[in-house]
């Protein structure tokens, strides 16, 4: 293993805190001292130089790539054995289909070969191999045949997942299986439905969404893309987290596509015994001393456990937490808020705990619009009294759109369409000019952490509104009292 500690060039790097912490992590997973004793290179991939010490000169990558040359063992297969080939990762071409991509372990193999695949559940499926592909620089090429060590493309099969294996006809022999993650989250992608409906997106029916979730399956091998039971237009998908779904969002929302999303929810297991579990992670926080018993107020409201705490020397102090899944949904905002922009939070899955208990998800309500039209001065002055407004005037709002948050925790309709009422009668000071605050643009992933349950997002290419589900004021007033 060669660790390459990159980013040196920013002002506040510190490579050589970063060098022992990797050190010791190592140190935590293996007593192997040869791993211990691994080589490592300072970079900059961004500026182009990789250094052996920090005060070399910095004019190449040509540190790295002898290092790589000195350390890093060729591949070990013996071309004379039977074909094994196992999937790493998936690909997908309109023409060919499928392509899996990973090492030839052993053997060789040429276009057009029959071969046998081995699934995970240990069932067989023979066929031939219609393309292969290698690698030439960035590129992918066509080739005839590959032999034991080369990397390559394998089309012909739909059905191969990750950790399969691909292996001769005449002695099928499995590689060991590699296992991926589970998704931990899911989200429901419906068709839009409000009164703007297919006014700025280009793909905008049920058919067209259903066709771009599954077309995503055929790359993405942590997602899970359901039919919803009992609900039309609708789509069940699930991820490995906020960061995974918003990328697929953001991804189709430039190219085109018009839908809404609902609040992310946790995936629960149960466990032999009946018990409930839940998804647990590992968030790891640097923030400044000032801020720690905030940060750690808010985590333990979000059924947190404190696992470590400790000073970094630089004035920020160190938090390591092992908080639910669900506990994260939403928190990244009011974080950066707590820290006033200056905390770093990184997360990792952990894994599957018994169920910590009930808890809120938002303690702000949110202003509501109350009637369909566009936003005026006049309203708009008067809602913003009661709290955060998310847009400003001249926006076309609707009836059931969430145009700000209300401090307090329920909800709030506001007429942001409401106009001054022209009279004879004039005051002292009416006249004055009406002074807005700006209006808080929310992100993507801001907009997923804001929403509740009873809300959705709209995406279209052009904008994100959130609303509620139910779009009428009597209907959402008998359901909630329901």
């Amino acid at each position: 293993i060669i660790v390459v500690i990159n980013k040196i060039d920013k002002p506040a790097a510190e490579p050589l805190t970063a060098l022992d912490k990797v050190f010791d992590l190592f140190t935590e997973l293996t007593d192997n001292e040869e791993l211990l004793d691994f080589p490592f290179i300072f970079a900059s991939s961004l500026n182009g130089f990789a250094i052996n010490d920090l005060d070399d000169e910095r004019k190449d990558m040509i540190p790295l790539l002898d290092s790589i040359l000195e350390n890093i063992q060729p591949p070990a297969g013996d071309a004379s054995k039977p074909f094994q080939f196992r999937a790493t990762t998936l690909d997908y071409n309109e023409y060919v289909g499928r392509i899996v991509i990973g090492r030839i372990e052993n053997g060789s193999v040429k276009s057009q070969e029959q071969v046998c695949v081995i699934h995970g559940d240990g069932s067989q499926e023979r066929g031939k191999i219609t393309k292969l592909y290698g690698f030439h620089d960035l590129g992918r090429v066509e080739i005839e045949e590959a032999f034991a060590g080369d990397i390559v493309g394998i089309a012909g099969f739909s059905d191969v997942q990750i950790g399969e294996s691909i292996c001769s006809t005449a002695d099928p022999q499995p590689l060991p299986l590699i296992k991926v993650d589970e998704p931990t989250l899911q989200m429901n992608f419906s068709v839009n439905d409000s009164p703007f409906a297919g006014t700025e997106g280009k793909f905008v029916t049920s058919r067209h969404l259903r066709d771009r979730l599954f077309k995503e399956l055929n790359t993405d091998v942590s997602l899970r893309v359901e039919e919803t039971p009992g609900v039309e237009n609708s789509f069940k998908v699930s991820g490995r987290g906020e960061l995974h779904l918003s990328v697929l969002i953001e991804n189709m929302r430039r190219e085109g596509y018009e839908f809404a999303v609902s609040k992310p929810e946790v995936l629960y297991k149960i466990d032999e015994r009946g018990k409930k579990l839940e998804p647990m992670e590992i968030a790891y926080i640097d923030v400044p001393e000032e801020f720690s018993g905030t940060v750690i107020q808010m985590l333990s409201e979000r059924k947190g456990e404190l696992q470590g705490m400790a000073p970094t020397g630089n004035g920020t102090t160190r938090l390591e937490f092992s908080v639910p899944s669900r506990g994260l949904i939403g928190f990244r905002g009011d974080f950066m808020t707590a820290t006033k922009g200056t905390g770093i939070i990184n997360t990792t899955f952990d894994e599957y705990l018994p169920y910590k208990g009930d808890m809120s998800y938002r303690s702000k309500g949110s202003l509501i619009a109350f009637e369909s039209g566009t936003s005026i001065t006049y309203g708009l002055f008067n809602a913003q009294e009661r709290g955060t407004l998310f847009i400003g005037p001249g926006e076309q709002v609707y009836a059931g759109m969430v145009v700000g948050e209300n401090p307090r925790a329920e909800d709030m309709e506001v007429n942001v369409c409401k106009k001054k009422q022209l009279t004879n009668t004039r005051s002292s000071g009416s006249d004055d000019a009406l002074k807005l605050s700006p209006p808080k643009v929310m992100s993507l992933e801001q907009a997923l952490d804001f929403i509740d349950t009873d809300e959705l997002l709209e995406i279209t290419p052009k904008s994100f509104r959130i609303r509620k589900k139910i779009l009428d004021h009597t209907l959402r007033y008998r359901a909630n009292r329901k």
